[in-house]
């Protein structure tokens, strides 16, 4: 039963007989158990699927248990292995314990002993699983996992995410790659009831279309060609927390209406299965994309997008919002002369100049590497111009110059510095105020005075 199931348990043993008492006994015991005949089959299985722990007889032809226990853990580290051997080979069985197995049983087996090592074996698989998943967990929140910014749009941005956080709503994460989507899917996780639950993501550009489907739903053992084992999909893998679908809009339409069931009944089947599974997830999406003009070209159904499109939230791209950069710069500083050991500990006024008025194609990612490079490079305490990638240094020549003619009256050129400016925000008199160093009132009253 799916609730009642302990974990993934290979057996392997060259005995027919004692391979079939053993899968009946584990199965009973609520384990999802395969078996292999030989150390060789055991590899392929391994290679296909985990395992949580592995009991394997120590005397087999071809590849006996010894060697197949440092096979597993060089390919599989996290699965556990306990050894069955004879009491003549004890020696060999303390040789296996010094290469990583668990612990050993001795033939003939007793199944209260057997029964419990491979439970034992199994407490520690999944407390080594978890502490890995916090690890990553961690280092992805440790690792410039933070949304950083003052500006206007930024700021909308977090009181929005504050006030969907704490809800079961699902969100649409909308913008340019490189603008924090994913940053701001763990912000709403680490913020929401299922906090405490795992934060998977997907990238569904990054998978092919043809795995797509076993990725999200899982597959039973023999659902298609290498399917050697039972595998739990990303939705399983999400129940109780939240499953992040970065760039949405690459689903494939044959897969759309899967999802779109789960979103609305959360339930699903895996690949090759009957039994309707049940799960109890958040979906945040993204998308680079606007997925209305997928809608409109028949590339994305139009009942899942209004299932997605529950609250959207747009994330703005680094170009839009300048005033950020300096922080973000400075961020991305700290991060990289820790890493890299180095005394760097600031940026000269003319390379913060250029940083600026570059445009950012790759958004807040793309400023990210650029600190980068320049650190490594920096020869003292201060990052200088030269310190700049020539992609970013070079766009110096793109800045906006205005010509005043000799004699023009001062409120004159004020006036058209301001008019010129704004032209260049696009009217975001805040930013255009912070460009010339006066208070955004002051653009104001002058506009007044001009009318």
């Amino acid at each position: 039963m799916e609730g009642v199931q302990k974990g993934n348990l290979l057996i392997v043993d060259d005995d027919a007989s004692a391979l079939e008492s053993l899968s009946h006994i584990f199965k009973q015991e609520g384990y999802e158990v395969a078996v292999a005949r030989s150390g060789e089959e055991a590899m392929e299985l391994l290679r296909g699927a985990d395992f949580h722990v592995m009991l394997v007889d120590l005397r087999m032809p071809g590849m006996d248990g010894l060697d197949l226990l440092k096979a597993t853990k060089a390919i599989r580290p996290t699965t556990e292995v306990v050894i069955m051997t004879a009491f003549g080979t004890i020696e060999k069985a303390v040789e296996a314990m010094r290469e990583g197995a668990y612990d050993f049983v001795t033939k003939p087996l007793r199944r209260p002993l057997v029964v419990r090592s491979v439970s034992r074996a199994l407490e520690k698989a999944s407390l080594q699983n978890e502490n890995l998943r916090l690890r990553k967990e961690l280092e992805a929140i440790s690792h410039e996992r933070m949304l950083i910014g003052n500006s206007p749009a930024m700021r909308k941005c977090l009181e929005t995410i504050a006030q969907v956080a704490p809800t079961s709503a699902t969100v649409l994460l909308q913008g340019e790659s490189g603008t924090g989507k994913e940053l701001a899917a763990r912000l709403i996780h680490a913020k929401s009831e299922r906090a405490s639950g795992q934060f998977v993501a997907v990238n569904c550009a990054a998978i092919p279309h043809t795995l797509l489907e076993s990725e999200l739903f899982g597959h039973e053992r023999g659902a298609f060609t290498g399917a050697f084992a039972r595998k739990e999909g990303r939705f399983k893998l999400a129940d109780k927390g939240t499953l992040f679908l970065d760039e949405v809009s690459e689903l494939d339409l044959a897969v759309q209406p899967k999802l779109l069931r789960v979103l609305q009944e959360g339930e699903f089947e895996r690949l090759g299965g009957t039994q309707t599974i049940k799960t109890d997830c958040r979906v945040i999406a993204s998308s680079n994309k606007p997925l209305i003009e997928l809608v409109r070209q028949g590339k994305f159904r139009e009942d899942l997008f209004y299932r997605l499109n529950v609250i959207t939230i747009t994330l703005p791209p680094l170009r839009e919002r300048p005033e950020d950069i300096p922080l973000l710069a400075q961020h991305f500083l700290q991060k990289f002369a820790k890493r890299n050991k180095k005394d760097v500990r600031a940026i000269s006024r003319e390379a913060m100049e250029l940083l600026q008025e570059y445009s950012w194609p790759g958004n807040v990612r793309e400023l990210e590497n650029t600190i980068e490079h320049a650190v490594v490079l920096c020869r003292g305490d201060t990052i200088r111009a030269e310190d700049l990638p020539e992609l970013v240094a070079s766009e110096e020549k793109t800045r906006q110059f205005l010509t005043i003619e000799l004699g023009t009256p001062l409120e004159e050129i004020e006036q058209e510095v301001i008019h010129q400016t704004l032209k260049m925000t696009k009217g975001n008199k805040r930013l255009a105020a912070q460009l010339l160093g006066i208070a955004t009132r002051t653009i104001y009253r002058k506009l007044e005075g001009s009318q």
